[in-house]
């Protein structure tokens, strides 16, 4: 996930590859030198439980209600992919002091830390907590297996809901033991055959010429219906991660 793909890249951790069928990838979701290429779109979202959570957040400042106090988590910025997503959206919606101004509030309603996004959904499904941060693709998988929880899009004070792209990266690693094998793979994952299975799992394919469809693409449609989304510019998101996660770290106390 960006921007680790980004930062590994930048480490010399990948090597330049073309992998049949990514000339189809937006030049916005690949890397100009050819290290990494978006396999497959997802886009960050958030879940709620539908029967405690009543009436059901809608907006950013919803989520401070004293009624969330201890109700609500989100993976933590810097220790998980989602949860440093969560820090650029909020700085998207409120600027970057705002979105510190904001997440140290949130801090009074906040659980506590949480390395990983995943564990937090069956946690909302139980009424253990009623809100929490999450990705498109990973919510509605689960909610097509056992439900429990919801998702929503927060809005903006504007009533304006956003979010951006959270892509799947794949590229060749550096030095890979078995790089021939490792080219025929990537080959096949970006064949049209295969991108067009990324609705099998809620998710988009990365080639502009393979089209979603069947049922579980409609369900990521629905949900992205009347959602802006908007680009962040990864690398310059890397440049000042390490200073941005430190300026997080003050303002929550986390």
């Amino acid at each position: 996930m960006p921007p680790f793909v980004q930062q590994a890249a930048k480490e010399g951790l990948l090597a330049q590859s073309s992998p049949k069928g990514t000339d189809q990838v937006p030049a916005a979701q690949k890397d100009p030198q050819g290290r990494y290429y978006a396999m497959m779109s997802n886009y960050l979202s958030f879940i709620y439980n539908p029967k405690q959570a009543n009436p059901a957040p809608k907006a950013w400042n919803d989520l401070l209600d004293p009624k969330y106090q201890g109700k609500l988590q989100y993976s933590t910025p810097g220790e998980a992919g989602d949860g440093t997503a969560v820090l650029l959206q909020a700085q998207h919606v409120f600027g970057d002091q705002g979105a510190l101004d904001y997440l140290g509030k949130l801090q009074a309603n906040n659980a506590g830390p949480s390395s990983s996004t995943g564990k937090l959904q069956p946690k909302v499904a139980k009424g253990e907590i009623l809100v929490a941060n999450g990705d498109l693709q990973m919510n509605l998988a689960e909610i097509d297996k056992s439900g429990g929880f919801q998702v929503f899009f927060p809005a903006d004070a504007q009533g304006k809901r956003s979010t951006f792209a959270l892509p799947y990266f794949a590229g060749l690693v550096a030095n890979a033991p078995h790089a021939d094998n490792a080219r025929k793979l990537l080959d096949f994952l970006f064949s049209p055959e295969t991108q067009a299975k990324a609705s099998d799992a809620y998710g988009i394919p990365a080639r502009a010429d393979v089209r979603a469809q069947g049922p579980k693409a409609e369900k990521v449609t629905a949900a992205m219906s009347g959602v802006a989304v908007w680009n962040p510019d990864w690398n310059a998101v890397l440049g000042r991660l390490d200073a941005d996660l430190a300026a997080y770290r003050k303002a929550t106390g986390q």
